[in-house]
């Protein structure tokens, strides 16, 4: 896995853990949630390129 791609699934799990510790603390957010599945089919996205 190359280096890009390898940090992109860092910050998306990262962002994973953090979106969910704001959701214990703070109750639910849509558009925290929202911004993660974009992160989330970004990645894929990246994955699925150097896979091709």
């Amino acid at each position: 896995m190359p280096g890009s791609t390898k940090a992109m699934g860092v910050l998306t799990v990262g962002g994973l853990v953090m979106v969910t510790a704001y959701t214990v603390a703070l109750g639910s957010n849509g558009w925290l949630w929202f911004g993660w599945v974009v992160l989330v089919l970004l990645t894929i996205a990246m994955v699925a390129s150097r896979n091709a």
